[in-house]
């Protein structure tokens, strides 16, 4: 095409042509003029040509472990493979080999550049990152947990009994006080995040507690349990609009049984009132028991050591992962059935303790 004609089409006309293209080749656009690069990052753009009911992402279940260095395997959860291993190491090498993927959010990745004393934030469709340096020197911290929003994302540091957020927007950090007892056994466990509000158990007594990511406030949100005998609790944000469907659920993922040992594991929702989440009328409704073989599987996996246990949500599934097991246990809600995700191929048959799954969504217009 003549490219005097081409610079004079309407905007919205060459948004339409555009988006014929394969995703792979808007991508590699990015680099040839800077109307291009900006526009793909457009969210107006995305929303007019991909729609969320026909997104041409896949989503991923992604593994970090120390035997990879740099390299994290992908398992396509819509195609039930997992990617090829060279093209997942050309496409997730954001870091050097002594970096660690600690968060996943909306798209979004969070590395510890333990070098460099930083935190990178990638978005690895648009190839674009972020580095974020520590509030202070030395830093050492318990846990982490990314959040992305609309317009940003925060971090949130659990470290030395204090709350350290930082928010993109500002370009900052703030300093809070910590809630000592979500450190009993949630240390691979990160917050649940729900319209502003991060979400965590504490046990001895078991309760829910909820931190605002705005304010810097503490809450215990709920203080009655599904059962009295719980011996440990994790807790899952389903977002059901992913699957078309309108609203979010909150699950319970424990263990029932007495004296720290656990003899069974159930999976209770909380019904919501008035779209109320901390609604003092809302109760717990048990959804499923483990059959009896998956669960001692899995109690063989973790050894009675609930906390190297810790779950998500992903592409409507509920996920069960253990900190020293390779594999995955999930429940997929609309089936109502229990599922183990096979170890990785590329895994040696010699592995130690250290792995950590992330659901990982992947999105273009993720915000910084």
């Amino acid at each position: 095409m003549d490219p005097s004609i081409w610079s004079r089409l309407p905007e919205e006309l060459l948004d339409y042509i555009l988006c014929f293209l394969p995703i792979k080749s808007i991508v590699n656009l990015r680099s040839t003029c800077k109307r291009f690069k900006f526009i793909f990052l457009n969210p107006f753009f995305l929303s007019k040509n991909y729609p969320c009911s026909s997104s041409p992402f896949s989503s991923y279940l992604m593994l970090s472990h120390p035997h990879f260095n740099c390299y994290f395997p992908l398992y396509n959860s819509v195609s039930g493979t997992w990617r090829e291993s060279s093209a997942s190491r050309s496409l997730l090498n954001p870091c050097s080999s002594s970096s660690a993927l600690l968060s996943a959010s909306n798209g979004l990745l969070c590395f510890h550049l333990p070098t460099s004393s930083t935190l990178l934030v990638y978005n690895l469709l648009s190839r674009s990152s972020i580095l974020v340096r520590f509030p202070k020197l030395p830093f050492s911290f318990e846990f982490l947990t990314l959040v992305s929003c609309p317009y940003g994302f925060k971090i949130f540091i659990y470290s030395s009994k204090s709350i350290f957020l930082y928010d993109s927007k500002t370009r900052s950090w703030r300093i809070f006080d910590g809630f000592d007892p979500i450190l009993n056994d949630n240390i691979h466990q990160q917050g649940v995040y729900c319209d502003g509000f991060l979400y965590f158990t504490i046990s001895y007594p078991f309760s829910i507690v909820s931190f605002d990511l705005e304010n810097g406030i503490w809450r215990i949100c709920f203080d009655k349990m599904p059962t009295n005998e719980l011996t440990f609790a994790r807790l899952v944000i389903a977002d059901e609009t992913e699957q078309g469907k309108r609203g979010k659920k909150l699950y319970v993922i424990g263990g029932e049984g007495r004296n720290g040992i656990s003899r069974c594991l159930k999976l209770w929702e909380l019904e919501w009132q008035n779209g109320n989440i901390e609604n003092n009328s809302n109760k717990w409704v048990e959804v499923e028991s483990l059959p009896e073989l998956v669960y001692k599987k899995l109690v063989s996996v973790c050894y009675h050591n609930y906390e190297h246990i810790y779950c998500f949500w992903h592409n409507g599934m509920i996920c069960i992962c253990c900190y020293c097991w390779p594999e995955i246990l999930y429940y997929r809600v609309a089936r109502r059935t229990w599922h183990w995700l096979p170890k990785c191929p590329d895994l040696p048959d010699k592995w130690s303790c250290g792995f950590r799954w992330f659901s990982f969504v992947p999105k273009l217009y993720a915000s910084f």
